[in-house]
């Protein structure tokens, strides 16, 4: 039960950074009232601030003078609006019946409490299944789920596929029309782990991006340990004083790994921050989800888009090519996408045919030669980008 008389006092940057966080995953328009609640739970260690909407719990501890320990709950994206706009002053919470008190230096608000009696029990973090750089798990996810698909009817394909073998981890992502694909590594809180998951990627995004402050050391994933690993159909993340669990996907990923290819009749290396910037001015010609044309050849890669009738443009950029000229055509915004979370100064693509897939990944240290057959290998390389092309007219 939650106290009817709850005081507190706490510093206001906590306080807003705290609620801010908890608050981005409440629902805009939740299903049931009483899910818009942020709980505020004040004890001896200081404040509890949680949400829930049966997909995605939040959590965050910050400290606190508590004078009257309890538990009460009020609208969580109002609680942060105004704690966003406080001065920097302590900011005191007092429980008078059903209205919440909150006053920080002349500013004071009356709230009303939200009753708790229907609100769902707050799922457990699962047992810590390793850790990982924050860094690198922010990159990671945010190159791979870029290529995730939006729509609802096919649930399979709206997550980041996880598969972990040991200090191995790799993630993938695929809307059938792009994939990318990430490996890395971690440090599994046993050396024998296996698991393969499907974390909804809006929300591994949004705790990948929320929990790389720049300043933590390390992010604890948590999905169970040895034959509990996944069981319970939650996805956690801990950092800090901040922890997070998604309900996973109850899906299979499609497989995925025949996809890539393993050799390619060319290569082509061209500067990124030009290509983007190429490719942003001849697609002023295409029409929605039109193509834009690439041409390789020794030396360079002409862009072109559009036709005689609507107007046509054509840009020209010098490009390291080796194998056979092709002419093959893309829609500009998938691989607009692919090149924004490629974190090298050149990108490589490899192709095969001009109606296959193509690839496109960071510059390797040094390109591959052609095997006898006039066959280039894939490079090494810890991130791909497969993106489908389009198909050309004629």
């Amino acid at each position: 039960m939650e106290s009817q008389a709850v005081a507190f006092r706490v510093n206001k940057d906590d306080l807003a950074n705290a609620v801010a966080w908890v608050a981005r995953s409440l629902p805009s328009k939740p299903t049931q009232p009483v899910l818009r609640a942020m709980l505020i739970t004040a004890d001896d260690e200081g404040l509890e601030l949680a949400g829930f909407d049966y997909e995605v719990s939040t959590k965050a501890r910050i400290s606190a003078e508590v004078s009257q320990p309890g538990r009460i709950a009020v609208a969580g994206k109002l609680i942060a609006e105004i704690s966003s706009t406080l001065s920097a002053k302590p900011v005191d919470f007092v429980v008078d019946g059903s209205k919440v008190l909150l006053t920080c230096g002349s500013a004071r608000f009356e709230l009303p409490t939200i009753p708790l009696d229907d609100y769902p029990q707050l799922p457990s973090l699962p047992a810590t299944t390793g850790e990982i750089d924050p860094r690198l798990f922010s990159e990671a996810v945010t190159q791979v789920a870029t290529a995730a698909g939006r729509d609802d009817t096919l649930p399979m394909l709206t997550g980041v596929h996880m598969e972990i073998h040991g200090e191995k981890m790799l993630l993938a992502a695929t809307d059938r029309f792009r994939m990318a694909v990430r490996h890395l590594e971690w440090r599994p809180a046993s050396p024998d782990v296996e698991a393969k998951l499907l974390i909804p990627a809006k929300t591994l995004l949004d705790n990948a991006r929320s929990l790389d402050s720049g300043i933590l050391d390390s992010l604890d994933i948590a999905v169970g340990t040895g034959d509990q690993i996944g069981r319970e159909g939650l996805f956690g993340v801990h950092a800090d004083a901040r922890q997070t669990t998604t309900r996973m996907l109850d899906a299979d990923f499609p497989n995925f790994q025949p996809l890539l290819p393993k050799t390619h009749t060319s290569l082509a290396s061209v500067e990124i921050t030009p290509l983007q910037t190429a490719i942003r001015r001849v697609a002023l010609m295409t029409e929605r989800n039109a193509q834009i044309r690439m041409e390789f050849s020794h030396g360079q890669v002409v862009l072109s888009a559009g036709g005689t009738d609507a107007g046509h443009a054509e840009e020209t950029l010098p490009c390291a090519f080796a194998g056979e000229p092709l002419l093959i055509a893309f829609n500009p915004g998938y691989l607009k996408d692919g090149l924004s979370v490629i974190h090298t100064d050149r990108v490589v693509f490899g192709f095969t045919q001009p109606s296959r897939p193509a690839i496109l990944i960071p510059e390797p240290a040094e390109l591959p030669e052609a095997n006898e057959n006039g066959e280039f290998p894939t490079p090494e390389t810890d991130f791909t980008y497969l993106l489908m092309p389009v198909r050309l007219p004629g």
